[in-house]
């Protein structure tokens, strides 16, 4: 996805349901959540931001709901690790940091890049140790530990989501100094794998190279207790400027279209064979279905595997061209990166899509409010659409830096659109770094209390069985204790203070919480749903002093 982020990309960007939401906004005081766009504003332009809306009345509204996640890059230690071969004990402690940074800013979900170019964070018999852990590709941590079901178990006991991030085909970074492992892909089957420019990339057409990634995949699923298997952009290479070119996206977003002469990518040999059986698909065509065979075999393998697990995908944030919106223009990575993003929501092959909408509202040929619509039109399986935000181009140093509302107005635009449920931030070091102050302005704009992730009725629609709710009275904090509640993964609590309700979501692994009190107000009443790996609702249980 957009999220392999690596410098290249870096330098290329600097260039260039609803009845439960009616319910929510009929509970409100006073502004909704998701502010309305006012009559004749463009759609382009930014909406004012909405007061935070205060819930009365002698019962709460339906819960919050909207997915917050931050993608966490491995790659080039964008993120996490800070760098290559800390001790395990560093590596934990920035770990924590990250998550508990993520739950203080109410975000529910991080999307862990867990392959970046066929290696592996966690110990794998199918590839090698990353070399952005340990600084060598292939040699083990020590002393030896599992970073993925760490970051997994510490997740959850924040009631956090964690989504395993892999890089579908690209096999050696363009910056990479590490010597290859021996159990490498590009040694352990070589024709599978061609030299980029200064990539190596596994070859959609080897039907080898594609069995591998999904393999890799579906191990994963079948023995970490993930929440989400989520996929990058890159499947066929951004193409890199014949002859010397060194990058392969840095002219991704020339406008109107990458026009430039290109290094082939080398597939010959496996586009001969696709001819020679008989095959009537030209080129491009071909290309396509490779990579949309893939996208299906992973749907189908989770399904199969654990049903409960969502796949999510985070294409290159411009539509194929013959159906975009007038006036946005842009590189085309239908006919480059040969990915067919409308197919996959129209086959339901995914759970969402996290189209990387990396542009500003008012970059008129890259729109933000206008991509973001031209995917909703294009969603008529109902899945979920959680755009990609620049999180990390705010402040960054570069020609042309996000001014610092410029997040804030796009989480606004997206909440104008009911259809858009959540959103994901690149990346998750623009957060911790407080760039521009933008950590402190979605704290106390944006995410103001917590919010369960949207529900996938199409998984499942089973409800979990209500949990038992007692309260008592504790030192200034109100005690409550929350019974087991079968397949329930978190608690969603409204507390009562005065009269108004404030909204919490607790870890079901938690027996007990605490309410402090708020102002010297204390809390009386409580309303508890139990909420399942679906985000589906049990019936309400409550107490009260």
């Amino acid at each position: 996805m957009v999220l392999s982020f690596d410098r290249n990309k870096r330098l290329m960007l600097s260039a260039g349901a609803a009845g439960a939401l009616a319910a929510l906004m009929a509970a409100c005081s006073t502004t909704p959540t998701r502010p309305v766009r006012p009559a004749g504003t463009p759609a382009a332009g930014p909406v004012p931001h909405p007061e935070p809306p205060r819930y009365t009345g002698e019962q709460p509204p339906a819960a919050p709901r909207e997915f917050r996640a931050a993608w966490v890059s491995t790659v080039a230690n964008i993120d996490w690790p800070s760098r290559s071969n800390l001790p395990p004990a560093k590596q934990q402690a920035e770990a924590i940091a990250i998550l508990d940074r993520a739950k203080a800013l109410n975000l529910n979900a991080i999307v862990l890049q867990v392959r970046s170019a066929a290696d592996a964070i966690y110990p794998s018999q199918l590839e090698p140790w990353s070399e952005y852990l340990t600084g060598k590709q292939g040699r083990e941590p020590q002393p030896a530990w599992d970073p993925l079901q760490f970051w997994i178990a510490q997740a959850h006991a924040r009631g956090m989501e964690l989504h395993a991030w892999f890089n579908p085909y690209r096999a050696r970074m363009n910056t990479n100094r590490a010597t290859l492992s021996k159990d490498h892909i590009a040694n352990t089957n070589p024709q599978a794998v061609k030299t980029y420019g200064k990539f190596l990339w596994m070859d959609p057409g080897e039907e080898s190279a594609s069995a591998h990634t999904l393999g890799v995949i579906l191990d994963v699923v079948r023995r970490y207790d993930i929440d989400g298997v989520h996929i990058d952009d890159y499947f066929y290479p951004y193409p890199i400027e014949a002859p010397n070119a060194s990058g392969g996206e840095t002219a991704a977003l020339d406008t109107p279209a990458w026009q430039k002469p290109e290094l082939p990518f080398p597939d010959q040999p496996s586009w001969q064979r696709y001819v020679a059986g008989g095959g009537t698909l030209d080129r491009a065509a071909w290309r396509r279905q490779n990579v949309d065979r893939l996208i299906e075999q992973i749907y189908l393998g989770i399904r199969r595997e654990k049903s409960w697990v969502k796949f999510g995908i985070s294409p290159f944030g411009i539509g194929r061209p013959d159906r975009r919106p007038r006036g946005i223009a842009g590189f085309s990575q239908y006919d480059k990166l040969y990915a067919d993003a409308e197919l996959w929501l129209q086959k339901g092959w995914l759970d969402y899509l996290a189209p990387q909408l990396y542009w500003p509202i008012a970059q008129a040929p890259q729109a933000y409010p206008v991509l973001l619509d031209y995917w909703l039109a294009q969603n008529t399986r109902g899945r979920h659409i959680f755009p990609g935000l620049f999180t990390s181009r705010v402040a960054d140093g570069s020609a042309k830096p996000f001014g610092n509302d410029e997040i804030v107005q796009q989480i606004d635009v997206t909440r104008t659109r009911p259809a858009a449920q959540g959103h994901v931030h690149f990346s998750m070091v623009a957060l911790m770094q407080n760039r521009g102050g933008l950590y402190d302005k979605l704290r106390t704009q944006n995410y103001q209390s917590a919010a369960l992730v949207p529900a996938s009725p199409w998984l499942g629609d089973t409800a979990p069985e209500a949990p038992v709710v007692a309260v008592k009275r504790g030192d200034r904090a109100l005690n409550v204790a929350l019974g087991t509640s079968k397949n329930a993964v978190s608690y969603a609590i409204w507390a009562r203070y005065g009269d108004e309700w404030r909204f919490t979501v607790s870890p079901a692994t938690k027996n007990e919480i605490v309410l402090a009190d708020v102002g010297g107000l204390p809390a009386r009443a409580v309303v508890v749903t139990a909420v399942d790996r679906l985000g589906n609702e049990s019936a309400r249980a409550s107490a009260k002093l």
